[in-house]
């Protein structure tokens, strides 16, 4: 167990390793930028703010900005173009694939949302695929997206390379 600052202990609500994580990377956007640079292939600044949900400029910098200082990602000066910061997932936050692939598929489950049935049931069905997919893409720097758009191109989904564990 790594060793917590006594600064950082003394903030915290309690010492609950789910309130601890909550207050870590709890809050909807924080959240939602994991997923889109875990699942979605996003790196840059205007892809997360182009990502459907609407997120304020200052949020964004601001979440992007905490999810940094935690260690959670790291940004990188594009190797083409050294004016653009591209972000990426450290190994802590791509500890994050099992939580967030729970939370997709608890989601699908009980909630009405535009997830494709028959992609959710085959990750649910195939977890240990998806999550060694999510891990190798993390590994080599693979952008390609694990999911498509939820409510755009329902029939790729059905048969998205890297999920089925077929």
């Amino acid at each position: 167990m790594p060793d917590v600052p006594a600064k950082s202990r003394s903030k915290r609500r309690s010492g609950c390793p789910v309130s601890i994580s909550l207050e870590t990377f709890g809050d909807s956007w924080s959240l939602l930028i994991i997923r889109d640079l875990m699942v979605r292939g996003f790196r840059t600044f205007k892809e997360f703010q182009d990502s459907g949900e609407r997120i304020a400029t200052n949020i964004l910098a601001d979440r992007l900005r905490k999810l940094e200082a935690a260690g959670i990602i790291a940004a990188e000066l594009d190797g083409a173009d050294r004016r653009r910061v591209n972000y990426r997932l450290t190994e802590k936050g791509i500890d994050l694939a099992p939580v967030l692939l729970e939370l997709l598929i608890w989601a699908a489950r009980h909630e009405n949302t535009a997830a494709p049935c028959a992609l959710i049931a085959d990750m649910e069905k195939n977890r240990n695929a998806v999550l060694a997919e999510v891990r190798r893409r993390w590994r080599e720097h693979d952008p390609t997206p694990l999911i498509p758009k939820f409510g755009a191109d329902i029939e790729r989904s059905n048969s998205h390379p890297g999920i089925s564990g077929e």
